[in-house]
């Protein structure tokens, strides 16, 4: 098959092959893979190339297209995954192009199985590339050897973060294009995004209430004992917890069992403001099992008692019943249905078959779901057997899903990075639409807008980074000190966002986005 570069990608080709490793920071759908594939097809000339992906069906998929797009056999291309032996993967890493996970690569690497003189290494989904992920040891392994490239569509929002890949990949050079940049903005599909309110019935504000209420008292107990819990600010939620394990004093115990107790506490509240009924049972059943303090104490708080007493009436989050209503009118319009958890995603695939609309729930290989399993659901979805994909955060990165006409998000979520991937889904070679539900007055507008301004601020970030780079700051007339005020306004402190009247279009009127952004965000049953 003949490769035609768009002008863009024969440009971030060109850069990458003269300044050296380069993340590349493109919006979804526009073809980094291709420039890849451009970059492996110039460097096997001098040896061997390998391209990492997080996963196995995406690693399947670029193995599939350098064999398609690069005519190249099954001697000079092998996938390779965990599931091979290892004297078998130690053979197949002799051959032009290997396609793998980060993981296999780096158990391998570590028992001296994976060979030398690899040219060139291509880091999909480079975002992930910090902490202990395995791309950064692969890349401290090969970084004398090897051009690095990075293919990603959000490295992240804040400083430290995008620094922290560059740094782990060794990045001399950024390439970034945004959708009005002159070269990319011919080629951007159409799409209209709109956000859709509903608001808590009162059934569910006097269970929203409850939970107030519960935390409150637990809240006010910790900042008794000198430790005010910041209730509204996740990330520093999760800070002041990593502060109180480390504490030397006789009150660490009795305020760690205040602080997960509130933990539990206000993760019900977001699964009640942002979910549903459902969720919040499911997390219930869940404590129910555990055997810890924190857990025993609040299931006999009596400000509980009521809570299931509430939740017993069966009434669900009015973003389900919204969610039915706009799906019936599409009108068999393939569309994936992003939500955060995996209780609400059966909830939803139920319902949505119920009410007459074939649906399929696509998550992460976990209570009996296998890697064959998830593969079956994304070919069958491609060739319309159902018409929604119901899809966990595993259906935000790569997916090779070229006709989607409309992606929901069942909540914001307050990471740019999986917002950005979200959004991808749709308008990839057609026009497509963003629905996003959000609930009024709650957790669900201070995490849109989070994300949203942590976006820009990637953008502004980059571009300043990129400049400075190739020694152009100087000419830019002051542009870096505007960088650094905008940087330091979209992180100042702000209050509570409101929403306004929905709007439809290409570019939306934002009502003015004034939550703080909270960097590190993590669900919060991660953490017990």
């Amino acid at each position: 098959m003949q490769l035609i570069p768009r002008a863009y990608q024969l440009s971030i080709f060109e850069s990458a092959m003269a300044r050296g490793n380069t993340l590349v920071v493109l919006p979804t759908g526009l073809g980094k893979t291709l420039i890849a594939l451009m970059l492996i097809r110039q460097k096997m000339k001098e040896g061997r190339c390998l391209f990492l992906t997080p996963t196995k069906p995406l690693a399947k998929q670029h193995a599939d297209s350098i064999r398609e797009i690069l005519e190249l056999d099954e001697k000079s291309v092998s996938l390779v995954t965990g599931e091979m032996a290892p004297a078998k993967r130690k053979l197949e890493y002799e051959k032009d192009v290997i396609v793998s996970t980060p993981q296999t690569i780096r158990n391998d690497i570590m028992h001296n199985r994976f060979g030398t003189n690899f040219k060139l290494v291509i880091f999909d989904e480079a975002h992930r590339s910090v902490g202990n992920y395995a791309y950064t040891y692969i890349a401290e392994k090969m970084k004398d050897e090897s051009l690095f490239v990075g293919l990603t569509a959000s490295p992240g929002g804040r400083r430290e973060r995008i620094t922290g890949v560059l740094d782990a990949l060794f990045i001399k050079n950024i390439e970034i294009r945004t959708s009005i940049d002159p070269d990319v903005a011919p080629y951007i599909q159409k799409s209209s995004m709109k956000w859709v309110p509903v608001r808590l019935s009162p059934t569910l504000l006097l269970m929203k209430r409850e939970l107030e209420t519960m935390a409150g008292k637990y809240a006010k107990r910790l900042s008794g004992m000198g430790f005010p819990a910041p209730m509204k600010h996740k990330g520093q939620f999760m800070m002041l917890g990593e502060r109180l394990r480390n504490l030397k004093h006789n009150i660490k115990y009795p305020a760690m069992l205040c602080y997960y107790s509130l933990m539990h506490l206000l993760h019900m509240s977001e699964l009640l403001e942002t979910q549903g009924v459902f969720a919040l049972q499911s997390y219930l059943d869940k404590v129910k099992e555990k055997d810890s303090k924190s857990a025993i104490g609040i299931l006999k708080e009596p400000g509980m008692a009521r809570v299931k007493e509430l939740a017993a009436s069966g009434e669900e989050h009015p973003k389900l019943k919204k969610l039915v209503e706009l799906l019936k009118g599409m009108k068999g319009k393939k569309t994936i249905v992003f939500a955060q958890y995996r209780d609400q995603l059966r909830k939803i695939e139920q319902t949505l078959n119920a009410e007459g609309i074939s649906a399929h729930m696509f998550v992460g290989k976990k209570d009996g779901v296998t890697r064959k399993m998830q593969e079956q659901a994304i070919a069958d979805f491609r060739i319309g057997k159902f018409d929604v994909l119901c899809s966990s955060s595993i259906g935000e990165e790569g997916l090779d899903i070229p006709k989607v006409d409309s992606v929901i998000f069942y909540e914001p979520i307050p990471s740019e990075i999986r917002s950005i991937q979200r959004r991808g889904r749709a308008a990839r070679l057609q026009e497509g639409e963003v629905i996003i539900l959000m609930t009024e007055g709650t957790r669900d507008e201070y995490y849109h807008w989070a994300s949203t301004r942590k976006e820009q601020m990637m953008k502004t970030i980059l571009a300043g980074m990129q400049r400075k780079m190739r020694g152009e700051g100087a000419g830019h007339g002051g542009t870096q000190g505007k960088e650094q005020a905008a940087e330091k306004k979209a992180t100042a402190p702000r209050a509570e966002a409101r929403i306004e009247k929905p709007k439809t279009g290409p570019e939306i009127e934002k009502p003015k986005p004034v939550a703080q952004p909270v960097p590190g965000q993590k669900k919060m049953s991660d953490f017990f």
